[in-house]
């Protein structure tokens, strides 16, 4: 591939902005990569040469971008795309993957969806201060995780002001009100046996209707977000106790460990033992 800096974030605590994977690469001439699907939101600057990104589109079609420097390009969860270098400039691009509460509302701000991928800026010193941010992020892997939050949070600040194709959102307060109602009983009821349903009928909400108010604000199906958090949580119980896989899957809302270990592979690719091998911290 060329130079390669890459780095994986150690802390699963961050619900409305978390950082997952960051880091920095000169491609060789036709490197490709993918196509693959994220679990996340994953975004790339091309600082210097060009390359072309392949993106499955919300009709079902796959559309090719053609990305220079200056640019970027964002894939999101669940979409399937490939990137690859160009053949006589190869980019150098540096490249965050996150996600969180508040990514949704500001990628809906920077103009940035599955049908329009592609980030262009006409403000030169606002997208210089974005690649700067993501620069700063790739090398002080070594950090603080509050610290490289908080330079998480001046990176989509730049994107949102930096965007070409920056939009005004108006969201509806009572929207709001629904969505922090579930969010906290999410929070003090993901350890027990609790459904969509039940999520809804606390918001006093039908299914169908509190399902179509919680993704437009959140950007995932309620039941995709229950996972997720509960896997967070999972992932914190893994890095910092002794607990068995069965106790956790338990300490979680799942009651049967082969469906608590299936549901963390799918979200982080391994199963809970290889990941607590590759992120447990020794308390001595």
């Amino acid at each position: 591939m060329g130079n390669v800096l890459l780095s994986v974030f150690p802390n699963e605590r961050f619900v409305d902005l978390n950082l997952y994977q960051f880091g920095w690469a000169q491609c060789e001439p036709l490197h490709v990569c993918g196509p693959d699907t994220k679990s996340h939101y994953l975004f790339h600057y091309v600082i210097s040469g060009a390359g072309t990104l392949t993106a499955a589109q919300p009709d079902g079609k796959t559309r090719e971008y053609r990305v220079k420097s200056g640019s970027g390009f964002m894939t999101f969860p669940r979409q399937t795309a490939s990137y690859r270098a160009d053949e006589h400039h190869p980019w150098e691009y540096v490249w965050l993957e996150f996600d969180g509460l508040k990514v949704k509302e500001a990628l809906d701000l920077a103009g940035l969806t599955p049908a329009s991928p592609v980030y262009h800026s006409n403000m030169r010193d606002l997208s210089a201060e974005l690649k700067n941010e993501m620069l700063y992020i790739a090398r002080q892997s070594d950090r603080s995780s509050l610290h490289l939050i908080g330079h998480l949070y001046l990176f989509l600040d730049y994107l949102i002001r930096s965007s070409q194709d920056r939009q005004i959102v108006h969201t509806g307060k009572l929207q709001d009100f629904y969505v922090r109602e579930a969010l906290s009983f999410i929070e003090q009821n993901f350890q027990n046996d609790i459904s969509v349903e039940d999520i809804a009928a606390y918001c006093n909400l039908n299914r169908s209707y509190f399902g179509k108010v919680f993704r437009s604000a959140v950007g995932k199906s309620p039941q995709e977000f229950l996972i997720s958090y509960r896997m967070s949580k999972a992932a914190e119980l893994l890095k910092l106790t002794d607990l068995s896989v069965g106790d956790i899957g338990n300490a979680v809302g799942y009651s049967r460990q082969l469906h608590f270990s299936r549901a963390f592979k799918n979200v982080y690719g391994v199963s809970p033992r290889e990941w607590r091998n590759g992120h447990k911290i020794i308390i001595k």
